[in-house]
């Protein structure tokens, strides 16, 4: 069997990797002798004072590299292929699944569907436990791969195979009690599905994953995302606003149970339920460290705390509330953070006079106006309802619009090509408060169209090792 290569695709700036010459196109091949299967090898196998690494150059020549460092310390070191393996397909076929909702004609990746493991470990992924062996079990206790995160949708195990369609996928539970003896830090979902999963199911899981704290430091409670395009799937319901305020009241019942018993609020309700509900968001104390952020528990408290932090301060720093030049910009986002998004304009603009600011609300008429989160908006979306509207000197979009990394919408639309049919200057803003602020302030960073901080990576000075051709 041939040795795996490991292709490096960049290497971070002031890394250990830069500072040891490894550029785009080498190719990893051992670290202290032992070949690298996938990325949860080459984390386990990294962390080390010592290290001595065999790498292929890209003209064939290979060096060998020792390496002195702190015990966490990373190589710096970003993949071509970021699992450093093949991607595991799931193979369940959930009755919520949100990849069965989509029309097809879009790009082939946004049809892929990950159960993997070890992306749970290195993007925050969920994952269902039914795609992973005994082998990958024993790895995340032996690597210590923490925290994991899983999709239990419910404890009840014969639910649990027909949500999933999978006969395997309550069975697949006990995987929790492996995880839970070995002390491995875990994070819960619950998607919930009217008629379905809810009600006195939703009682009985959140019951049973209590009994896997400490170790299992929250469960999220999300209400399940229906599009347009559901033509011969499972019969699914949106909920209710007093439908929502039955979760909530749930929720919160647990929350105080939990606080008493174990100091802690354990579950928690995702930022929709609030809004369905028409109840205000609870206050920052309340979500434990906002440890489920991207499952969109929190996100709003976390934005609006932030802003308004970010606001005093710079309110000290000019009273009279004058800047620079008068400034009129728009912010285009989806229905579900528009009346907050809108709140805090009007703060902004109270506080900075010579601001003006509109909101606009985007439908989502691509997947269907049920979709409110502005992560799922397509560009065509934004172009329809955008087109002819006073759009000020300056458009701002939030970041999670785009592609990862690259400036391209869900339908494949570039930025490009919708600041040219729109004919204004868009500017994409990062997810914190501070960065909104400062956008609507007009204060551009140094990179130019994003608002935001940007990790520029430690500055190493010290000689990292020696090279040694082999």
């Amino acid at each position: 069997m041939s040795q795996k290569k490991h292709i490096i695709e960049r290497t971070e700036p002031g890394s250990i990797a830069e500072e040891l010459e490894l550029e785009p196109g080498d190719a990893l091949l051992t670290i202290n002798g032992n070949e690298i299967g996938d990325v949860l090898d080459y984390h386990y196998l990294i962390h080390d004072e010592y290290l001595l690494v065999l790498v292929e150059k890209a003209d064939g020549e290979e060096w060998e590299l020792e390496i002195e460092k702190d015990y966490d310390e990373d190589l710096g070191i970003v993949f071509e292929n970021g699992l450093m393996d093949e991607y595991r397909s799931c193979r369940n076929r959930c009755i919520f699944c949100f990849i069965d909702q989509m029309p097809k004609g879009m790009r082939d990746t946004l049809y892929f569907k990950d159960d993997d493991s070890r992306l749970s470990f290195l993007q925050g992924n969920y994952v269902t436990l039914t795609n992973m062996s005994e082998e990958d079990l024993s790895r995340i206790i032996t690597y210590r791969m923490e925290p994991i995160n899983i999709s239990v949708q419910t404890t009840n195990p014969e639910l649990r195979c027909m949500m999933l369609n999978n006969r395997f996928a309550g069975e697949a539970l006990k995987k929790l009690d492996r995880l839970y003896e070995a002390g491995i830090q875990m994070n819960g979902q619950i998607v919930l599905c009217k008629g379905v999963n809810d009600g006195e199911e939703l009682t009985r899981s959140i019951r049973d994953l209590t009994r896997y704290l400490p170790y299992m430091e929250s469960v999220s409670v999300v209400p399940v995302g229906l599009s347009k395009y559901r033509e011969g799937l499972y019969p699914l319901e949106p909920f209710t606003k007093e439908e929502a305020k039955e979760v909530l009241a749930v929720i919160r019942r647990w929350q105080r149970e939990c606080m008493e018993r174990h100091g802690t609020h354990f579950v928690h309700a995702s930022d929709e339920w609030y809004l369905l509900a028409g109840e205000e968001l609870p206050g920052e104390e309340s979500y434990d460290g906002y440890l489920q952020l991207e499952n969109g528990v929190g996100m709003l408290r976390l934005l609006m705390d932030e802003f308004h932090e970010a606001l005093a301060a710079e309110q000290a720093k000019a009273p009279d509330g004058r800047q620079a030049q008068p400034h009129r910009i728009s912010i285009a986002t989806g229905y579900l953070a528009a009346p907050f998004i809108r709140q805090l304009a009007e703060e902004c603009m109270e506080a900075f006079p010579d601001r003006g600011i509109t909101v606009y609300p985007i439908r989502n008429d691509f997947f269907g106006e049920m979709i409110t989160v502005s992560g799922l908006l397509t560009g065509q979306d934004l172009l329809a309802q955008l087109r002819g509207a006073d759009l000020g000197e300056r458009l701002l979009l939030p970041c999670n619009l785009l592609r990862s990394g690259e400036e391209v919408f869900l339908d494949d639309m570039t930025l490009g090509e919708l600041k040219t049919a729109l004919q204004v200057e868009t500017d994409i803003v990062k997810s914190s408060g501070q960065d909104l602020l400062m956008a609507m302030l007009g204060r551009q960073n140094q990179k130019g169209s994003t608002y935001g901080k940007t990790d520029s990576g430690s500055s190493g000075t010290s000689e990292r090792g020696k090279i040694h051709p082999v």
